[in-house]
Formats: C-alpha cells, sequence, structure tokens
C-alpha cells in the first residue's frame, strides 16, 4: 500500500498562489545566505538550477540560472548542472529524500547541491500556543503547524542521496509580532500556511485563536507587547561525486592515536 500523501499539492498551489511580494524577505534572506555560502566555494558555475516556487525572489541573483517548478518529478536532467539549489521547499515536499536525489543526479560530476528549508524550530511558539490552546478548549489536537524536520535529519538526506562530502548548518532568525493574527497574516503572504492532508477543512472557531493568542503572550513576550516567534533555516551542501574530492581514509589505516600525533606536536613545539 502507498502511504497518503503528507501535504495536499493543490493546497500548496493556491497557497503559493496567493503570496505576495511582502512575504518574500525570508525567500530573500536564504538567497543572501546561499550566495555568501557560494562565495567561500571559490568557484564559477556555468550551469545553475534553481527549485523554486517563488522565482521572483532568485531570478535577479541568479539571471542565467534555469528555474525548476517543484513538483513530486522534477523538470532536471541527468548530468546538466554544475550547481542546483533547492529552494526554500523541502519542507513541504511529500518525498524529501527523492527530491535531493534527482538533484543529485542532475549535477555533473563534482557539481554542487545546495539547499535550503524550514527546520524544525521554525515557529515552535506558533505550535505550542495552538497545541495548549485546543487541548484546554477541546480536549485533543489537530495538525495546524506543519511538522519541520531538525537539522540532523536534514543532513543525512545528504549521505542518502549519494552526495560527498555533506554540510548542515541552521541560522535561527527571531522574529516579533503585534499579535497572532498578524503572524497567521504573514504566513499567509509568504506562502506558508497550513497544507496538511490531514488539516482540519472545517471553520475554526474564534475561540481558538483568541486562547491561544493569550498564551502566546503569556509564555513567548517580546519588547513592546508584541510576541516572539522563531523561524529556523537549514543550509544544506553536498558534492556529486569525483575521483579528485579528498577519501575517508580506510579502517585500519591510521597508524597512531590521536595522543600519539598530540605528543608528538606537543614535543616538537617545545623544541
Amino acid at each position: 500500500m502507498t502511504a497518503p500523501a503528507l501535504f495536499d499539492l493543490t493546497a500548496q498551489a493556491e497557497a503559493h498562489a496567493r503570496a505576495r511580494a511582502s512575504g518574500m524577505f525570508l525567500q530573500e534572506l536564504a538567497c543572501d545566505e546561499i550566495l555568501e555560502r557560494l562565495k567561500a566555494v571559490n568557484r564559477q558555475f556555468k550551469s545553475v538550477a534553481i527549485v523554486t516556487n517563488f522565482p521572483q525572489a532568485w531570478c535577479v541573483a541568479f539571471p542565467n540560472a534555469k528555474l525548476i517548478r517543484g513538483a513530486d518529478l522534477l523538470d532536471l536532467q541527468p548530468g546538466q548542472h554544475d550547481l542546483v539549489i533547492h529552494a526554500m521547499a523541502l519542507h513541504h515536499c511529500n518525498d524529501p529524500i527523492g527530491q535531493v536525489v534527482q538533484c543529485g543526479r542532475a549535477l555533473e560530476p563534482d557539481g554542487l547541491f545546495m539547499g535550503v528549508c524550514f527546520g524544525g524550530q521554525t515557529l515552535m511558539e506558533l505550535r505550542s500556543a495552538l497545541s495548549t490552546a485546543e487541548a484546554e478548549l477541546r480536549g485533543g489536537l489537530s495538525p495546524r503547524v506543519t511538522p519541520m524536520a531538525e537539522i540532523r535529519e536534514l543532513g543525512s538526506l545528504l549521505q542518502r542521496a549519494g552526495l560527498a562530502l555533506p554540510v548542515a548548518d541552521s541560522l535561527k532568525i527571531p522574529t516579533a509580532y503585534s499579535d497572532i493574527y498578524h503572524l497567521m497574516q504573514d504566513l499567509r503572504d509568504m506562502g506558508e500556511t497550513n497544507i496538511m492532508t490531514a488539516r482540519q477543512k472545517t471553520f475554526t472557531a474564534k475561540s481558538l485563536f483568541v486562547q491561544a493568542q493569550e498564551i502566546f503572550a503569556a509564555q513567548f513576550p517580546a519588547n513592546e507587547g508584541r510576541i516572539a516567534c522563531t523561524f529556523d533555516l537549514v543550509f544544506l551542501s553536498g558534492w556529486a561525486p569525483h575521483a579528485s574530492q579528498p577519501k575517508a581514509l580506510k579502517p585500519g589505516s591510521v597508524t597512531k592515536s590521536l595522543q600519539q600525533a598530540l605528543e608528538e606536536a606537543k614535543s616538537s613545539l617545545g623544541n
């Protein structure tokens, strides 16, 4: 049996269609961070592909890139690119490992994959406030905030996809909103509303959000009577295998212990 899809792709398309330019600030921040990381690579990339449903946030920084619409099957051809970027979409993929595998196959040997998406600490305050309010009012929970993977889980995608020299790091972005309604409007403008297949599809009583706002304000206060909210960006990078890349030593090939190496280094410094 095929497992039911976690995300509703029709709802995703509708959410993205509602997104506004004012909600692109995290997309733009992610793009700036990718550019900074590329500066450290010391290589000119000539054939770039970017998987994104918000091309307006990426096309200026990468004017010659091939922009790929996010889908279960990506419009990528094997071995055609020296850089593939999966931009702010892995957190809403039904098959994230399949996405990274497709990107890896699209790389030429020694090509670079880079990914950025929301990580597990994103909207932790909103998740907590809504869960507590719903438990108090209804005695149960509904899926209201997308579950997002932690950095270790996302980093493992690189190895599972067969990419070499995998690296994962994260960037926490603290923000503040006037209230929960302001935050939810911003998420709507970002195209990041709830698209889980199991989400409640009937009208939600206002009392839930009133209660959640009270909990939010009490547990996660910010300056000037605002509420604090965290966004967590996880950045991934890995290389298509190539003979020129550093290789791990074979088991049993080490002839000195770490202690011996440290003692020798200390001795040489003393001389």
